[in-house]
């Protein structure tokens, strides 16, 4: 059976509205989505690709938000932000009901949601808040590389204060609960150290033996099948061969980096820990390109068929 996913258009100003028309028809056979935005968004997009929207392909639910087609582009804007969380908002509710199987939501901007006056700083926050979540991470996935982040949106500067052995321990645990939404019976888990050659006992710096090692231990004496800390340089490569199904990244380029080297145009962002499913694609608002029909939908499709394969938490 098909699951019902809602697909939330994002930040006006941005490119959600475009690939989400573009990749209606390459997952024409997947679902039937619910699009949910605002008319006059999805009128322009139309009218920008010479298309009309096909509702044999989908169903539209509005929420008044947007007006008119004077909405701002190509900029962040209040109205933009203001747009872009009651779509979500709508999706999760939808969510929790049971009315939609799972949702995808295309890119908003931070700094709109900060001139409209919310404090998120971004989606996953904003999710995990809506339904009460406390434990929850962002996992990234893109060919045969999937990480899974222990801090995510922060300054380099404040990452080694933020890793300590409970907030790893919670990571490789939502990590063992992702592969089982994707089917992944025994998940071979690696983690990587924070340091260069993941400290070099204690030379390098000593993250790795006060928080990781501890980590890595406590979740060892709960059956999880988990390795490391392994420098981060030579890890990668023996992910990309195999050898692991997913690694748990101390922060967010460690991961994004060699990510978005083999998927730029298919990564997919998935929230682990949500009482429901959610995927978005691995890319922003792309306020420099948007409104100029030159977005490309990959990632956006590749999140939606994401959506329909994993299994409900």
């Amino acid at each position: 059976m098909k699951k019902r996913i809602a697909i939330t258009l994002g930040d006006p100003g941005g490119v959600g509205a475009e690939v989400t028309l573009k990749s209606l028809p390459v997952i024409a056979g997947i679902t039937r989505p619910l699009l949910i935005g605002d008319k006059p968004v999805i009128e322009s997009a139309c009218e920008m690709l010479g298309i009309e929207l096909d509702m044999g392909l989908c169903d539209f639910l509005g929420t008044g938000a947007i007006s008119s087609t004077g909405f701002a582009r190509n900029i962040p804007s209040a109205e933009g932000g203001h747009a872009a969380v009651s779509y979500i908002r709508k999706a999760v509710e939808l969510a929790r009901a049971n009315a939609v199987d799972a949702i995808v939501t295309a890119p908003i901007s931070k700094e709109s949601l900060k001139m409209a006056g919310y404090a998120w700083p971004g989606h996953t926050e904003m999710l995990a808040e809506l339904t009460g979540t406390q434990h929850f991470a962002m996992m990234l996935c893109g060919g045969p590389i999937r990480v899974i982040l222990v801090t995510t949106h922060t300054a380099m500067r404040n990452v080694p204060s933020l890793i300590t052995a409970d907030r790893v321990l919670e990571t490789i645990l939502l990590a063992k609960k992702a592969c089982s939404m994707l089917g992944l019976a025994g998940p071979r888990i690696a983690v990587a150290g924070l340091n260069p050659h993941a400290g070099e006992s204690g030379i390098f710096g000593n993250e790795e033996q006060t928080a990781i090692f501890p980590a890595i231990a406590a979740a060892k004496a709960e059956g999880v099948v988990v390795a490391g800390p392994f420098p981060s340089d030579t890890l990668f490569h023996r992910v990309y061969k195999g050898e692991f199904d997913i690694v748990v990244c101390m922060y967010h380029d460690q991961g994004l980096i060699p990510l978005k080297m083999i998927a730029f145009d298919s990564g997919v962002n998935v929230t682990v820990g949500l009482p429901i499913i959610r995927t978005s694609p691995d890319h922003g608002t792309a306020f420099d390109i948007s409104w100029k029909g030159a977005a490309n939908p990959s990632s956006m499709a590749e999140a939606i068929k994401f959506a329909a394969r994993l299994q409900k938490p």
